[in-house]
């Protein structure tokens, strides 16, 4: 009976440490994506944000994209808003070999390089700047981009959530940058 339980607390105890490492190694992922613009878990710049006259998308970067991944798409969302998940950004079927995305994009259904931006939280195509509540605490803006192995069969327009829908069974790998901010 002693060895039993033994065997049971260890296995517990196995189980309880070896799980965070498992999960670390399920969620890593293959896309680094940055900015010029701010570091990873840092302030967005006011440029960037509500606070700014002429809201501008920031730069952004990414490597380790699939040699065979077929497009890309980022979605840009704020886990920290008062009544759930705000959407920022919505922009997909950019092509694989894009290295990344320019400022001061237009917010306009077709991107030069061939992608397309669906409608943020507020229903409007193109980047909405973070602009959490004043007074509350920092919320986090996570700049998500996946690989697919698909072009997506989506009109300019399209939501995140039917974005994400899209993506079920293609996507080959992620990344995500995640900056800051606070008014």
């Amino acid at each position: 009976m002693m060895a039993h339980v033994k065997l049971e607390f260890t296995l517990i105890a196995f189980l309880l440490v070896g799980l965070p490492s498992l999960a670390l190694a399920q969620a890593s992922t293959g896309l680094t994506v940055t900015s010029s613009a701010f570091a990873a878990g840092a302030p967005i710049p006011v440029g960037y944000t509500c606070k700014s006259p002429n809201v501008e998308t920031p730069p952004l970067n990414w490597q380790g994209v699939p040699k065979d991944a077929a497009t890309l798409v980022l979605i840009v969302k704020d886990p920290d808003a008062p009544h759930g998940p705000f959407i920022h950004w919505v922009v997909y079927n950019l092509p694989a070999s894009l290295g990344g995305l320019d400022a001061n994009l237009p917010a306009s259904e077709k991107l030069a390089d061939g992608g397309l931006q669906g409608v943020n939280s507020i229903g409007r195509i193109g980047y909405k700047g973070p602009c959490p509540p004043p007074g509350d605490a920092p919320h986090h803006y996570h700049f998500d981009l996946t690989a697919l192995d698909a072009t997506l069969n989506l009109k300019p327009g399209a939501t995140a959530a039917q974005v994400e829908e899209a993506m079920r069974g293609h996507v080959k790998t992620t990344g995500e940058l995640v900056g800051t901010f606070a008014r």
